[in-house]
């Protein structure tokens, strides 16, 4: 069911996206099939919404929350064979906040809200925090702090959406170490965003429809690395790539001081963010690299790879931009050719040797990209 009552400010501000149901279900059949006696479980979905996934578990033991009293209130009209209660289930929630016991078998189900208030992207409405958070799970992301939050319930499962983001960035990973260290994942699918409505049409971003079991030895960083994830339409793709990280810096610097003369270069992300932004800059900004000047082609790289990311799938739209160094060095003088070419006020700064041979450029990322 389509969310009904909240303006497009509130859902932006609680991260709100109602799932489509195909995408439950495909979560619920990874239960099925991955969890025996799934039957004798309490299902438990913390930011329930209008109770899409708590009435897709029927007959089974559910209990819905959230903080939004008008949704509990559809909720309940909806699927009203399932206990609710509206509660912010990031501020003091535990077991006994819904009357279970510690050792009743749990899992925690749904599609928590995910809201990236660093993230540039509709940041001119976005609340900096828009409920009260526990200190001990309070990060910059709705969603990464509900992951932790079920960390301290310590369910048996945990089956949700959510970004893919927040396991395959490193930041993020470390932020949820409290999770990961005590969750493994065990089954999974990545989706595009954009099947959710009033999400970008432009660019997607991936979305895992993940399954974790609580375990000893969780999951590391390094595990992630080595994964190969699977699509729902069957694809397939891993992070074994290297990266333009690996080359160049894509911040900004606190000790390098601006002077007349040098080259600037936009803050750079993930693939997405580079798509969306600017590259090579005229102007000094907060927002401004320095760059080496014998750094320079790669940065021309990062330049002319924002020409080609629509040949990218979406689910690579959270890596950082890759590279093959070996094939790019033997054509680097290529890439500033082209790339000078788009932005001619770079003659003045920089010395270079012309090469316009383009078709190379293609063939280079055809290769890359595998197209």
């Amino acid at each position: 069911m389509e969310q009904q009552h909240l303006t497009y400010k509130e859902m932006t501000d609680f991260g709100c996206f109602y799932t489509p149901q195909k995408f439950i279900d495909k979560l619920i059949d990874m239960i099925k099939l991955n969890i025996n006696d799934y039957d004798k479980y309490i299902y438990l979905d913390s930011s329930c919404g209008y109770g899409a996934f708590l009435k897709s578990l029927y007959p089974y033991k559910t209990i819905g929350c959230d903080i939004d009293k008008k949704a509990i209130e559809i909720a309940k009209k909806i699927y009203p064979n399932s206990e609710y209660y509206v509660l912010n289930t990031l501020n003091n929630f535990t077991r006994k906040s819904i009357h279970l016991e510690e050792n009743d078998k749990l899992i925690i189900i749904g599609n928590p809200p995910y809201n990236d208030t660093t993230s540039k992207v509709k940041n001119d409405i976005k609340k900096a925090s828009p409920c009260v958070i526990d200190n001990d799970i309070k990060t910059r992301d709705l969603g990464i702090s509900f992951l932790l939050s079920y960390n301290k319930l310590k369910p048996d499962y945990v089956a949700v959406l959510h970004p893919l983001s927040y396991m395959i960035k490193k930041a993020n990973f470390e932020l949820l170490n409290p999770f990961y260290n005590n969750y493994r994942l065990i089954d999974h699918c990545i989706i595009n965003s954009q099947e959710f409505n009033m999400t970008s049409r432009t660019k997607g971003f991936p979305i895992i429809i993940a399954l974790y079991k609580r375990c000893s030895n969780g999951l590391k960083y390094s595990d992630v690395l080595d994964m190969n994830f699977k699509t729902i339409d069957n694809k397939t793709f891993n992070l074994r790539h290297d990266y333009i990280r690996n080359y160049i810096s894509k911040y900004p610097s606190r000790y390098k001081r601006y002077k007349n003369g040098d080259i600037l270069f936009f803050t750079m992300r993930d693939i997405n963010a580079l798509n969306r932004s600017r590259t090579f800059i005229e102007d000094f900004t907060d927002n401004s690299i320095i760059i080496e000047k014998e750094k320079f082609a790669y940065y021309c790289y990062v330049d002319i790879f924002k020409d080609y990311i629509n040949q990218l799938p979406y689910y690579y739209g959270n890596c950082d931009v890759f590279i093959n160094n070996a094939e790019f060095t033997v054509i680097k003088d290529i890439f500033i050719t082209r790339s000078i070419e788009k932005h001619p006020w770079l003659k003045q700064k920089i010395s270079y040797k012309t090469d316009n041979r383009y078709e190379l450029i293609d063939k280079y990322f055809q290769k890359l990209f595998n197209v």
